[in-house]
This record gives structure tokens, C-alpha cells and sequence, in this order.
């Protein structure tokens, strides 16, 4: 995953390069896609075979056509800012466009290419977080945010943390004690919650600049376009046991993004 470069051999190197260029291939292809039905309806429009409610027509093709427009720019944007690592400022409203209306059509064109829906995530994911590093964001601790779902909690443990995180009992069960340590390492905001309106209420109540979240890659997408424009780099969760259910993280990933938010980040990622 992109959150962690140090130490990695270039065969995983080359896997994450791999995974952001699936999901800015089908980007594009998604792209045309629209431009082609955006061709044919004004063709269709501006011939003889439609006469009927012409204005309406006119009035959605416009719109349709904006929309196109700044999803063009969003594109051009996404492409620039990863080939050149630096930021695209002024076209940020013009990413966030292309990401929301295509998002849907790239996961339909992946699945008519037979590639797994979550592979096409894992590689969004990754987009994400090399966008939100070309930013070069360096914060106070106070400012920062470690969002983590409850699911890395043992099933079984009587202490639930959900309700109160000095519950913790620090035995060993499960991470959440060592990412407590590590929040108090640094100094920075921890939170656990229980699905995206806690994740939301918490972003209310502590109003970071930036976000390390770690959850399933549908949380993830989700609390990524929810949060914008705040930064938010994503750690996908490991599930040995299946989904919601005794979670893992890497926490060399957590370290590694709460360093680049410290401190900024020089690595080729």
C-alpha cells in the first residue's frame, strides 16, 4: 500500500504503481465512455429525429456537458498531480467531480473486464493517499486524527472501547492498546468508531486538518469522499477472520502516515 515505501523491494514497488494505473485507466476509459453517450445524445438532439421538448433537452445537455467539462479537468488534474507530485490547487473542485461521477461507471466497466471490485478499490485507495502526499502537508499533533474502526477490538472483550478508549486494558488481545501508545507518542488524537455517522460526529467534535483512517476499503471510500476537502490518508485493515470481525493493521503504515504529517514526507511514493 502506498502508506509504507520504506524497506520495500522493487517488485512491490512495481504492484503499487501497478494498482494506481488500474484505477486511472479506468478512469479514463470511463471517461470516454460518457463523452461517447454525451456525442450521441447531441447529435440526436440537433437532428431531425427528436422534436418534442426540444428546450428541456437543450437545458440537460448543458448541464451534462459541464459536467463533462470539469470531469475532463479532474482527470487532467489527477494525472498531472501524480506525474509531477505536486498538487493541482486550483482544479481540487474539479477532482472531487470527476471522482464522484465516475466512480460508480469504473466499477461496472471493471466488473464488464472481470476485475474484482476490490482491487479496483485497493487502487483508488492508493490515488487517494499519493494525492494527499503531493500536498507536502506538515501539522501540529493537535491537528491530526487516528480514526480506527471498532472491529480491531477482540470480539470477546468485556471492555469496550467504543464508549471509552481508557477502557483498554492494554493486554496484548488485540492492537488497540499499541495504537493507543503510539497516539500518545506522538501527541495526536485517537479515535474508534462504529461506522461513518460516529466517524462524521467525530470530525465535528475535533475538527483535525488532516485524518489516518483505517477501515475496509468500502469505509474507506466512503469516509474519504464524505471528509473532502479534508486530508485523509487510508490504511486498509487486514482480515484474517473475515470482514468486521477481529481486525488487523500494520502499524509500521499508521507510523509511516503520522510521520508524513509531522514531519512531510521526501520518499519517491
Amino acid at each position: 500500500m502506498v502508506l509504507s515505501w520504506v524497506g520495500k523491494g522493487n517488485k512491490e514497488v512495481r504492484s503499487m504503481q501497478v494498482k494506481k494505473r488500474l484505477y486511472l485507466g479506468l478512469l479514463v476509459v470511463s471517461f470516454l465512455v460518457i463523452s461517447l453517450l454525451l456525442t450521441g445524445f447531441w447529435f440526436i438532439l440537433f437532428s431531425n429525429w427528436v422534436e418534442i421538448e426540444r428546450q428541456l433537452l437543450i437545458i440537460i445537455g448543458v448541464v451534462f456537458s459541464v459536467l463533462f467539462f470539469a470531469s475532463a479537468l479532474g482527470i487532467g488534474a489527477i494525472i498531472f498531480a501524480l506525474w509531477a507530485k505536486k498538487p493541482v490547487i486550483i482544479l481540487q473542485n474539479s477532482i472531487r467531480i470527476a471522482i464522484n461521477l465516475l466512480s460508480p461507471l469504473i466499477i461496472k466497466i471493471g466488473k464488464l473486464m472481470d476485475l474484482e471490485k476490490e482491487e479496483i478499490e485497493h487502487s483508488f485507495i492508493e490515488v487517494n493517499n499519493q494525492l494527499v502526499r503531493n500536498k507536502n502537508i506538515v501539522l501540529p499533533p493537535e491537528r491530526i486524527l487516528i480514526l480506527l474502526p471498532h472491529c480491531l477490538q477482540k470480539a470477546n472483550c468485556p471492555h469496550k472501547i467504543t464508549i471509552d478508549i481508557d477502557n483498554c486494558q492494554h493486554c496484548g488481545g488485540c492492537r488497540i492498546g499499541e495504537l493507543i501508545e503510539l497516539a500518545k507518542e506522538y501527541q495526536i488524537h485517537l479515535a474508534i468508531v462504529t461506522g461513518g455517522t460516529a466517524a462524521r460526529k467525530m470530525l465535528q467534535q475535533i475538527k483535525p486538518k488532516a485524518v489516518v483512517a483505517v477501515a475496509c476499503e468500502r469505509d474507506l471510500i466512503s469516509g474519504i469522499q464524505d471528509a473532502y476537502p479534508l486530508p485523509v490518508l487510508g490504511i486498509l485493515n487486514e482480515r484474517p477472520q473475515g470482514p468486521c470481525y477481529n481486525t488487523l493493521v500494520n502499524l509500521d503504515q499508521v507510523r509511516s502516515s503520522l510521520e508524513y504529517l509531522l514531519k512531510g514526507d521526501t520518499l519517491n511514493c
